[in-house]
């Protein structure tokens, strides 16, 4: 196992725009196998890249006992919309109710370059968008509403974990259904 630790909120790193990947390698199954491991161990729905201080576009999922991984995700969204609960292993204790798309068709590659589509409704394409948009560093706090958002910042600056950080919003590239960007 090789278990790493995790990125909190106000780490660089989760803000920026991680790079596709170009060389399927044995360092990029290496850190697979690491985002794996660490979602695996926290435990977590999913894990990208960035939450490692990797700044790579690549991430890891576990959803109803089928464990994936994808590299360079282009996703197409469904209109149909979801609300439901979220939280983020970079984020600690907190958890919002956020809108996300209700269906993904997901294409990217495997960590040995050959191409892959994930197709998933619900609790899957939740994690998919909310792991994309770690790639793009985008939080899901960015996607909730003022009030939840105000909620959110209170909770971070009073968390062990978030003593005296100022939360900053990144605008999403992503389809918001309508909410603030």
């Amino acid at each position: 196992m090789a278990i790493q630790p995790i990125r909190l909120f106000g780490d660089p790193v989760l803000r920026a725009t991680a790079k596709p990947v170009t060389t399927f390698d044995k360092e990029l199954r290496k850190l697979v196998r690491d985002l794996t491991d660490t979602m695996v161990d926290a435990p977590g729905a999913g894990l990208a890249a960035p939450q490692l201080g990797v700044s790579l576009r690549v991430f890891t999922y576990r959803v109803d006992g089928v464990l994936g991984h994808l590299v360079n995700p282009d996703l197409s969204l469904s209109e149909e919309e979801q609300d439901g609960p979220e939280g983020c292993l970079s984020l600690p204790g907190l958890r919002f109710d956020t809108k996300r798309a209700y269906g993904v068709v997901a294409k990217g590659f495997n960590m040995h370059g050959d191409p892959v589509t994930i197709e998933g409704t619900e609790l899957l394409a939740r994690c998919i968008q909310h792991e994309t948009d770690h790639l793009d560093g985008v939080l899901f706090l960015d996607r909730l509403d003022r009030e939840q958002r105000k909620a959110a910042m209170k909770a971070i600056r009073d968390a062990d974990w978030g003593q005296g950080l100022v939360p900053r919003v990144k605008v999403s590239p992503h389809p918001t259904f309508g909410f603030p960007r």
